[in-house]
């Protein structure tokens, strides 16, 4: 046989290519492959959402502890049960349980190697033919992707910049029909920093039980606010509309590389396993990758005895950045925001390109200052389905935030049209 005359019968999967363009990695990759190698500066990282390179922002002792003595103790050496280690999903129900008018039990939580597993475990186990999900817009893009690979119809509802990023319920009712199974929340909010009332998620919890739909509540976030509203989860209006609540380790403690999430059915009315939506989730944890066992071996110490001084210092230095990163943004002209962010560790900034040279959209602001100016920040456009806005993060070392917002003014000073 000739070389190259062989037909062969295998390809790649075509729909992972796609899927993988709307992913925060993905354009992050794309930004840093356009930095100019003659720059010395170092970069500034405005783009992910990953404090962990700061020292200002190292994880508690306490939680370091827990590892070591869960390597120690050589009992979470092996295999870990498919929905979790026992011991970590009852740890996770009293966490959560702080918060809520009734109680979890430990069989209500599945643990997932972090809260981008939980979405993937959440998304599978509603998706049917024919059946449609109703997403924010903005929105983080994990839900996107996702959905794209379950073939999962979208379809999306706006968030309202003027109203500090509420909900648009009247569009929700509008968007659902007899195939949505499902609508997504993300509280504190990524992008956005926004965080909602209670009266907010109770509106939006009585909008979905009339439309027969479940909520997805993304609370990777949980408890990082630290402005006039204080954080309510989902799962408080659990017995109006079942919620799979979905959170981490990662951004509370400030570990994502330690992969430790979960999902949890707040659900005291039992719809979720009445509709056959447990044992899907079940099936799919039969069927993937588990957090690592060590990990999960440490989380009842880690949740248990971590004191609440870490938290305070570390809300005291979001609030602080996030203070430093809005004072910069007023000094660029071409940058505007609705509403000051509350919670999580980002802004959703509104890009004005008409007073710009020669950049036409939020891609190639971002794509020109990365090249120029070493800064990454994200484009809304391609990542969240709000073009001509940009996600900035504060979480970062408070001179690395006002550097950034320095060079991205200088930016701004050489590109600016000429009055």
């Amino acid at each position: 046989m000739e070389n190259g005359s062989q037909k062969w019968r295998f390809q790649g999967n075509k729909r992972l290519n796609s899927t993988s363009a709307i992913s925060i990695r993905g354009i992050m990759d794309m930004l840093i492959g356009n930095f100019s190698t003659d720059d010395p500066r170092p970069i500034i990282p405005l783009g992910n959402g990953d404090p962990s390179q700061f020292p200002c922002f190292r994880t508690s002792t306490t939680a370091e502890e827990a590892i070591v003595d869960s390597l120690h103790s050589t009992k979470h050496n092996g295999y870990a049960p498919a929905a979790g280690v026992p011991s970590a999903r009852r740890a996770i129900a009293n966490y959560l349980n702080r918060d809520l008018p009734y109680k979890l039990s430990p069989n209500d939580v599945y643990l997932t190697s972090g809260c981008i597993q939980a979405i993937e475990v959440a998304l599978a186990a509603i998706t049917n033919p024919g059946a449609n999900i109703l997403l924010p817009r903005p929105g983080f893009p994990a839900y996107e992707s996702r959905a794209a690979y379950e073939n999962l119809q979208v379809r999306h509802f706006d968030l309202l910049p003027d109203k500090g990023w509420e909900v648009d319920v009247d569009a929700v009712e509008a968007l659902a029909d007899e195939n949505t199974v499902a609508m997504v929340i993300i509280n504190p909010g990524n992008p956005c920093g926004n965080v909602y009332s209670y009266d907010h998620l109770k509106l939006v919890a009585e909008t979905a039980r009339k439309l027969g739909i479940l909520v997805i509540a993304d609370e990777v976030y949980s408890h990082l606010t630290f402005g006039s509203t204080p954080f309510v989860p989902m799962g408080v209006f659990g017995s109006i509309v079942p919620v799979l609540s979905l959170g981490a380790i990662s951004k509370r403690w400030v570990v994502p590389g330690w992969r430790l999430g979960w999902l949890a059915t707040s659900d005291p009315n039992g719809i979720l396993q009445k509709t056959g939506i447990v044992e899907s989730i079940t099936g799919y944890c039969n069927i993937t990758t588990d957090a690592a066992t060590f990990v999960q071996g440490a989380v009842p110490q880690i949740l248990e005895n971590t004191k609440d001084e870490f938290f305070s210092k570390l809300i005291g230095t979001l609030k602080e950045a996030a203070e430093k990163c809005v004072d910069g943004i007023k000094d660029v002209p071409c940058l505007t925001f609705t509403s000051k962010p509350e919670g999580s560790m980002f802004v959703l900034v509104k890009l004005n390109a008409s007073l710009l040279e020669d950049i036409g959209d939020d891609l190639e602001f971002c794509m020109k200052l990365a090249k120029e100016e070493k800064v990454i920040i994200i484009p809304a456009g391609m990542a969240f389905g709000m073009k001509n806005w940009v996600r900035i993060t504060f979480a970062c070392e408070i001179s690395a935030v006002e550097e950034g917002l320095r060079r991205i003014k200088a930016f701004y000073q050489r590109h600016a049209k000429k009055q």
